[in-house]
């Protein structure tokens, strides 16, 4: 199995919209995110014209869309990216795609656009994208308790972040 990433393009935008909006991947998503087909369309366009400051990728397994992933910098002084909108389709689940990509996106923010500190967050209830977010080498940080409000329920917020200087010898 070949895992890679490239930048979404527009001819990607309605799959995208049909990823991110399936009843298997919305319920875990941000709710500030785009999930409607100009929202999703902007976000490309933004990747595109604002690559070291904000992306929106694709994941493929053997050439095949296989998941979406993204980024935008926190802190330019600080060199910050937060990390998000991972969302892998069902039919390539199981197979570790996700961590393969997540380590190509990691290289890619940290030695290529030069930043110091990856971040991101999960709700509580995501138990999938926490282990996955411990087995790329995150390490978890804290909770922000009933921190975001997803569906109707207050749900807690788990914390990670990634350094360079976690990945040297990696």
């Amino acid at each position: 199995m070949k895992v890679g990433i490239r930048r979404a393009r527009d001819d990607d935008v309605d799959w995208l919209v049909d990823l991110l909006n399936g009843e298997e991947t919305e319920p875990y998503l941000s709710g500030a995110r785009a999930f409607d087909r100009a929202g999703i369309a902007a976000d490309v366009e933004r990747s595109e014209r604002e690559p070291e400051r904000f992306g929106r990728f694709v994941v493929e397994v053997d050439g095949e869309r296989a998941g979406v992933m993204g980024f935008e910098e926190r802190s330019e002084a600080h060199r910050i990216a937060r990390l998000g909108g991972l969302a892998i389709h069902p039919d390539f689940r199981g197979r570790h795609a996700a961590d393969d990509a997540a380590r190509l996106l990691q290289r890619y923010l940290l030695d290529e656009l030069g930043y110091h500190r990856l971040e991101l967050a999960c709700y509580g209830f995501n138990e999938r994208a926490i282990r996955h977010a411990e087995r790329v080498g995150f390490v978890r940080e804290g909770i922000q308790r009933r921190a975001y409000l997803r569906h109707g329920e207050w749900q807690d917020a788990v914390l990670f972040s990634l350094l360079r200087e976690d990945l040297d010898g990696c």
